[in-house]
């Protein structure tokens, strides 16, 4: 992956999420994966709940990221697809991408891995300076 020239990393984002805790939470409450993921993500996660743990950190570690906390966007307006290669990539749209213009991010770059205890993403925010 090569940068745009002059770009700089503008924000740095992780976050980690117990995957039983979090299968549980979404056994429990109805609708909540809906509410969390997009139709992309609950069918690339195909049901595990380690695949979708991995996406809500990914959008978790996007507002770090952009150093805002939760309720800065809603969760629809991150998610994460993949290519064909299986290559994960971060989408942002709506309040999310107004958000990240304010900070000065115009990219991002995301890594995800899960075991069967837990689900980590990171991200990184590039932008070009002002």
């Amino acid at each position: 992956m090569t940068a745009e020239p002059g770009s700089v990393v503008v924000g740095v984002g992780i976050d980690a999420v117990d995957v039983e805790r979090f299968a549980l939470m979404l056994g429990r409450r109805r609708g909540l994966a809906d509410r969390l993921f997009t139709d992309v993500e609950q069918a690339d996660g195909g049901g595990s709940p380690a695949r979708l743990a991995a996406r809500f950190a990914a959008k978790e570690a996007t507002m770090k990221a952009l150093g805002v906390g939760l309720g800065a966007f809603g969760f629809h307006d991150v998610w994460v697809e993949r290519e064909a290669s299986g290559r994960p990539v971060l989408r942002v749209e709506g309040q999310a991408l107004e958000v990240a213009a304010a900070c000065g991010a115009s990219r991002f770059d995301v890594s995800l891995t899960h075991t069967a205890l837990t689900a980590q993403a990171i991200v990184l925010a590039h932008g070009v300076p002002g």
